[in-house]
């Protein structure tokens, strides 16, 4: 924590006492703040230099008496020649924030998908097994919004060529659930046409 005097600076004869009555107003609101923010750790305060040894002293003492109020396990240090103090604290309240991470379900966690590029084909050739060796004349394809985007791209789509090549009624559902290059091949009921993609 960095302690500036800001509008408070006076003439240069007073700029000592000056100096005093911002870190003690900077002791106040820090003391405060520990406390309101739950901080814990070590904390360094770079208090505007002070010349005098009794007003570090006053200033140390100060911020021990500001402290002595907080219920958290804490230590106040005297400042040192550079005017650095150093108050170690130790958190009252459990963390809030937790970290919760699941294993990506499209690659398993190795941070590698299959690329683009061969999606389309796989699609294709899915679709060429249901139309000609099952029979299919309509297949939903369930994908993500990111998929979906890319077979809806063009004058001629993907999802067009397909339809006229193949004979088929394509209708694309986007659905934010399903892995980035998933894609689930489901009929008129919603049932699933390839159980394991």
């Amino acid at each position: 924590i960095d302690v500036n005097s800001g509008n408070r600076t006076k003439a240069e004869d007073n700029q000592e006492q000056t100096a005093l009555d911002v870190n003690l107003a900077a002791a106040a609101e820090i003391a405060r703040q520990l406390r309101l923010r739950d901080l814990g750790g070590i904390v360094i305060i770079d208090f505007i230099d002070l010349h005098k040894a009794q007003n570090k002293q006053a200033l140390y003492d100060e911020m021990v008496r500001l402290m002595s109020t907080d219920k958290a396990k804490h230590t106040v240090l005297p400042l040192t020649k550079f005017g650095l103090m150093q108050i170690t604290r130790q958190r009252v309240r459990p963390v809030a924030v937790e970290s919760v991470s699941d294993v990506c379900p499209t690659c398993h966690g190795s941070g590698k998908i299959e690329p683009t590029v061969l999606l389309d084909k796989k699609i294709e050739n899915q679709i060429s097994l249901l139309t000609q060796d099952r029979g299919h004349k309509f297949i939903k394809l369930v994908v993500s919004p990111y998929v979906a985007a890319f077979l809806r791209r063009g004058f001629i789509s993907l999802r067009r060529r397909w339809e006229w090549k193949y004979k088929v009624r394509l209708q694309i559902a986007e659905d934010q659930s399903v892995g980035i290059i998933e894609v689930h091949y489901h009929d008129r009921k919603d049932n699933d046409l390839i159980k394991k993609n």
